[in-house]
């Protein structure tokens, strides 16, 4: 399976730029759409592809697109979430570096289609040559008239922005990114009501992921029915991975979904095996927020079938035995590694980029970090085990937001995979001989 879609012209020289990416179809789609088709029939094609969103939760992309509330007299947004704060995730952030009309065609078809003459890419505060690689695509659409008023004469007009955000994780939920984009702290907004009826300034908005909408022009031109042959099941079309980690080609790879797991990480095309010679250990399969699988589990599920690289074949099992397939951030870890040490800094992490609104997450992020601070310290008991376990599970369900969920589960998943090494840094210390090393040579503040 190696069907390429998003990446078909990555290598070609000068893609970057809108003569290059016209030359190569680029655009093709726009054209489609405003001349030959209606609104409606944009959005019914991306409902036939099966196109799920790409960013974590795996949404039908154009049943999301229908639930838009349509007031007479109201302005309805398109905002693009390009936040990618995800450990672990760097497949939007590749894509719009080399090919950023691909998400800026894919705005304008996304608009038309939503109706939306106001749209927004919402790109994490840190990539900003990645900001100006977007704003220079944007005024190279402009003056092609492809963007800006009545568009290729069709009578529909498009303004396009990019805003960088304040480098908050939390901005990557969508209510929050809505926050933040209107000036205000970003913190997550309770739901009902939904962006789709009160988003951006109280107006219907729709929030796509950045592959989500860079796949729209593809489906327009290809037709939703042709899409939907790609990939297997429900998991249709193809997924881009960042594969991060022990392997020996890390990177960027679009797959098309219903890839073995197995081939992915040994097939010379991907991966290319473990580093080293090294055994397989443990995989968490979409950035740091989703539950760790131990080799035999991210391999094989349960009932003994091969797992699969779709969203079904992942979640198999649920998080007893199985993950999430996400937004694809697929970390890689060998035999060497420490489970322990590695949610110890998943932890720090939550604990940090927790807004602080929902007492569970901002005091269970806390208490987690500090009970997996002394495990790295040799000064953790049989009782910390237990405890964390107790606390993770006060948290899960039970915040506005999933930041709660994502800094649980990855606690649940190693005390119930990987519990022996818990033990084991309890009863052996002198494993951790020097951790004043460990922070240093890590680039670490100890908490206390």
């Amino acid at each position: 399976m190696s069907k390429q879609i998003l990446l078909k012209n990555i290598d070609v020289p000068g893609i970057k730029g809108i003569h290059a990416y016209r030359a190569n179809g680029g655009y093709a789609s726009l054209e489609k759409a405003l001349r030959t088709m209606k609104p409606d029939e944009v959005t019914e094609e991306v409902k036939k592809s099966g196109l799920r969103g790409r960013g974590g939760a795996g949404f039908p992309t154009g049943m999301k697109w229908s639930f838009l509330a349509k007031p007479a007299g109201v302005p309805r947004y398109l905002v693009c979430n390009a936040d990618e704060s995800e450990p672990g995730t760097f497949k939007d952030r590749f894509l719009m570096a080399h090919i950023p009309h691909a998400l800026v065609e894919g705005m304008i078809v996304s608009s038309f289609a939503l109706g939306a003459e106001t749209a927004y890419i919402y790109i994490r505060g840190e990539m900003l040559y990645v900001y100006h690689i977007l704003e220079e695509a944007i005024a190279e659409a402009y003056e092609a008239g492809l963007l800006g008023k009545n568009i290729l004469g069709s009578g529909f007009s498009l303004d396009l922005y990019v805003h960088p955000g304040g480098g908050a994780y939390i901005c990557g939920e969508e209510t929050a990114l809505l926050e933040s984009l209107e000036g205000k702290r970003g913190n997550p907004r309770i739901k009902p009501p939904f962006p789709a009826v009160k988003g951006l300034w109280g107006c219907p908005t729709v929030v796509n992921n950045v592959e989500t909408i860079a796949a729209v022009p593809h489906i327009v031109n290809m037709g939703g029915d042709e899409y939907a042959k790609v990939g297997i099941g429900k998991s249709t079309g193809t997924k881009l991975i960042s594969a991060c980690g022990h392997i020996n080609k890390p990177g960027v790879y679009e797959i098309e979904l219903g890839l073995p797991v197995e081939e992915f990480i040994y097939s010379e095309k991907y991966c290319g095996g473990i580093k080293n010679g090294k055994k397989l250990k443990a995989v968490v399969a979409s950035g740091s927020s989703v539950p760790i699988l131990p080799a035999d589990l991210i391999l094989t599920t349960a009932k003994g079938e091969p797992r699969l690289m779709t969203y079904e074949s992942l979640a198999d099992g649920g998080f007893i035995t199985g993950t999430m397939l996400g937004s694809g951030g697929f970390i890689v870890m060998d035999e060497d590694t420490s489970i322990v040490k590695n949610l110890w800094n998943f932890t720090r992490f939550y604990h940090h980029e927790s807004c602080g609104q929902c007492s569970p997450c901002r005091e269970g992020t806390g208490w987690m970090e500090k009970i997996l601070h002394k495990f790295m310290e040799g000064h953790a008991t049989i009782a910390d085990i237990d405890l964390l376990w107790d606390i993770q599970s006060k948290i899960e369900g039970k915040t506005i937001c999933p930041l709660g969920e994502a800094a649980a589960w990855p606690v649940a998943a190693a005390i119930r995979h990987f519990r022996s090494e818990f033990e084991d840094y309890v009863r052996n210390p002198e494993k951790i001989k020097d951790i004043k090393h460990y922070y240093r040579v890590n680039n670490l503040q100890p908490v206390y």
